[in-house]
């Protein structure tokens, strides 16, 4: 008898040593930014790259407000890359360490300048900057002021962790998340934002076209299941944002007229959500399993 509680005793602290070892790696899979990065209150005011490392902050934090005759929408890139890109949320901190760097989705070798752009062009819905401007010298000023010091091998931090495995989503159950989790608090009841940094547009005129990175179920859930809500970020289940992002692309937004140019080459994401998918989700016709990520509901591990 007391063999047998000994044994038990021994696979019960077991596998509590594993689940605690699990969760200590899923807390430390993706690092954070360094503590030390650069800051406004750290430029010389005698130094002559200063105004410009300020103005590409202003511009980068208040994108639709400083340049409004480049953008098309309400949004700013501090509306994705929160705080000025200084925080865990999709850092911009190393970015600038990246490029030079092969685009598959524009089949062409991308500079920091060319990044830039394409975010103008999509998640802002907008025009392209002049390289030689001096909006462009700004914010390319800023964006390497704030990896000053960072390895291109450091930057593990860098870009969004989209969902590979995506539960076949419910946009009802999603509408009703919308509510039940208060969305609309910070996005406004029909989604058309209440600040670019607050809460960013997430459907409508104002918000992001369909050529972005976020149109992808798999990004904008991702995005969702890591940093929605603010106030208690990761705290949402697989299912719950799969549902919410299925919900928010099912709505309007500003279409991008360049689909047939991207990914010329192939690989082209299959969860890319056009405005003909948007209106088969609205009717209740599309089927989510015809792409590549979504696990049908009834193959799906809800333990995740």
């Amino acid at each position: 008898m007391r063999e047998s509680k000994f044994l038990f005793f021994m696979l019960l602290m077991f596998m509590l040593l594993v689940s605690a070892c699990s969760q200590d790696a899923s807390v430390q899979e993706k690092p954070g930014i360094p503590e030390d990065v650069p800051s406004g209150e750290d430029l010389d005011p005698d130094d002559p790259m200063t105004p410009y490392i300020e103005y590409g902050a202003e511009i980068f934090n208040d994108t639709a407000t400083v340049l409004p005759e480049r953008t098309g929408n309400k949004m700013s890139c501090a509306s994705c890359h929160s705080n000025g890109g200084v925080s865990n949320t999709i850092s911009m901190v190393g970015v600038t360490t990246n490029y030079p760097a092969f685009r598959p989705r524009e089949n062409t070798i991308f500079t920091i300048e060319d990044r830039i752009n394409g975010c103008m062009k999509r998640s802002m819905n907008g025009e392209e900057l002049e390289f030689e401007s001096e909006e462009m010298r700004a914010i390319t000023s800023y964006l390497t002021y704030i990896s000053e010091d960072i390895k291109k091998e450091d930057t593990e931090w860098l870009g969004l962790d989209s969902m590979e495995e995506v539960p076949e989503p419910d946009v009802v159950k999603g509408e009703e998340l919308f509510v039940e989790k208060n969305c609309m608090s910070c996005h406004a009841t029909d989604g058309s934002g209440k600040g670019m940094t607050s809460g960013p547009p997430l459907w409508g005129e104002g918000s992001f076209n369909d050529g972005a990175g976020m149109n992808r179920l798999s990004d904008a859930a991702g995005f969702i299941k890591e940093y929605m809500p603010k106030h208690n970020p990761n705290s949402l289940t697989d299912q719950e944002a799969a549902d919410l992002a299925a919900y928010l692309l099912s709505h309007e937004r500003p279409v991008w007229e360049g689909h047939d140019e991207d990914w010329e080459n192939g690989g082209r994401p299959t969860d890319i959500i056009t405005q003909e998918r948007r209106e088969q989700i609205r009717n209740g016709t599309f089927d989510w399993t015809e792409l590549d990520n979504v696990v049908p509901e009834k193959e799906y591990d809800y333990e995740k």
